[in-house]
């Protein structure tokens, strides 16, 4: 499915929650969450397996809220990862919301969207998006992944070989984010919807096909054959598979390694009419036969598979329609913006 580029309308505008506040001071709030996954199992027994590497013990945990004076400051929520990697800067999960307002100012209650951004360390397409979401009257989180942000011990950087830990602490990190979400005041902890970009839409490919926890999911610029994009992908996965070989890991190696985190072997589980994937069909960072392996695994309509004529990079000039999309399925009709529903 081909969608138009609309730039106008956006280049311009910059478990279950069951408890209440466990204590308060000026500047921070904490509550109680619980974790709310499924049981991670499949008739699938490769799927299965695969699901294995994803599980924790659900168990309760605290999620603290900074809050700031500068309404222009997103504020800072932060919970324990439930993969603990002996790092404790890194195994703190921070998340910055965005929060929905009206035009007075007002906090609004609304659905939510978890953000997973791309790889760049400055996290700016992750930004972009979160802002850009609360802009148009969604509450918005940007996880913070493993080692970015907040996160990033300065004195430790992450072995090639931790590839796959830290991919599943990332998935794991998102899935609980959803029920650190659901605590907190103001957000419709009915509708907490994900999206991911690049790094952050192999992830949220992962996270969403878990459980049935997201709402729904919005997969940008990813894709399937995990092994496949590092053997014939460019730039960025060029930049990791040279890594990767350095560290020894190379042909059958590599592929046995991959596949531990490969999002063909459960994307069956994502639920085919609350998923949407956005691809480039130029993209050569995340070959379009990927991603086309991807929506196919995951059984998506063309109208849930938007293509667009970009590359990995280009596809911003298309930003405003991956927006128009989350924008209208995350709120009601009533809701939604003047300048969507004008845009119709």
């Amino acid at each position: 499915m081909l969608v138009p580029v609309r730039i106008a309308i956006m280049f311009g505008v910059a478990l279950t929650a069951t408890w209440a506040v466990a204590q308060e001071t000026d500047a921070s709030k904490t509550y109680t969450a619980r974790d709310s996954l499924s049981a991670l199992d499949d008739p699938s027994l490769d799927a299965a397996d695969c699901l294995k590497g994803f599980a924790w013990q659900p168990s309760s945990f605290e999620v603290t809220v900074e809050t700031s004076d500068d309404d222009a400051t997103p504020r800072t929520v932060r919970f324990a990862s439930p993969l603990d990697t002996g790092n404790p800067i890194n195994d703190v999960v921070t998340m910055k919301w965005y929060v929905a307002k009206d035009p007075d100012g007002a906090t609004l209650h609304r659905p939510a969207v978890l953000v997973a951004h791309e790889s760049g360390s400055g996290m700016t397409v992750g930004r972009l998006v979160a802002k850009t979401l609360s802009l148009y009257g969604v509450h918005a989180f940007l996880i913070h992944l493993p080692h970015y942000g907040d996160r990033r011990d300065r004195s430790i950087r992450p072995e090639n070989q931790e590839i796959v830990k830290v991919m599943r602490q990332a998935v794991v990190d998102v899935r609980r984010g959803r029920d650190a979400i659901a605590v907190l005041p103001d957000v419709d902890a009915d509708h907490i919807g994900l999206q991911g970009t690049s790094l952050g839409g192999f992830v949220a490919a992962l996270a969403g096909s878990l459980d049935s926890g997201f709402d729904k999911v919005y997969i940008t610029l990813a894709g399937g054959d995990f092994h496949g994009l590092l053997v014939n992908g460019e730039k960025d996965a060029a930049k990791m598979r040279q890594r990767l070989a350095d560290a020894g890991y190379t042909g059958e190696k590599l592929r046995e390694l991959v596949q531990q985190v490969e999002p063909l072997r459960i994307a069956h589980r994502l639920v085919p009419d609350r998923t949407w994937m956005f691809t480039g069909s130029e993209d050569r960072v995340v070959p379009f036969a990927n991603a086309q392996a991807l929506a196919k695994a995951a059984k998506l309509s063309d109208e849930h598979h938007v293509i667009v004529p970009a590359n990995h990079y280009t596809a911003i000039l298309y930003f405003p329609t991956i927006i128009d999309v989350i924008v209208r399925q995350s709120l009601p009709a009533d809701a939604i913006p003047a300048a969507l529903k004008s845009d119709s």
